[in-house]
């Protein structure tokens, strides 16, 4: 099987466990890092909205946890009509651990639709060396 297709039956097994019972918008992400391992996570509702997680932030955490610091790609899926994009925070987090070969693919759950690079998405992320100015 394909990276690719593993990436998106990664995510698409983590979509089934995304818990979203206030919006039924069920999110499933997966991580390729830069060392060839993989992760998955879905999106954790919270009844206080701003205490969920995204689908992103939870793949990002579980490839730091499993030792990994950088994204080679990013794969998000979600049961929508339209292609979910990751919302501006999930971006600069996806920036954080990427470089200008990090790939974000979008995908329904049957293929990738779109591929873009980080700097596609957010020209301009703010970076680590900004604190140093």
């Amino acid at each position: 099987m394909e990276i690719k297709e593993q990436l998106l039956q990664k995510a698409n097994n983590a979509k089934i466990n995304a818990y979203a019972p206030y919006s039924n918008y069920k999110v499933g992400a997966s991580i390729l890092s830069k060392n060839g391992n993989m992760y998955s996570s879905c999106n954790v509702e919270n009844i206080s909205y701003p205490c969920g997680t995204c689908a992103e932030a939870g793949a990002i955490a579980a490839m730091i946890a499993g030792g990994d610091k950088c994204i080679s790609a990013i794969l998000i899926v979600a049961e929508a009509k339209e292609l979910v994009y990751p919302c501006g925070a999930c971006l600069q987090r996806i920036a954080e651990f990427s470089d200008d070969e990090t790939i974000i693919y979008l995908a329904n759950s049957k293929e990738i639709c779109k591929q873009y690079h980080v700097r596609d998405l957010l020209p301009q992320n703010f970076k680590a060396a900004e604190l140093k100015r």
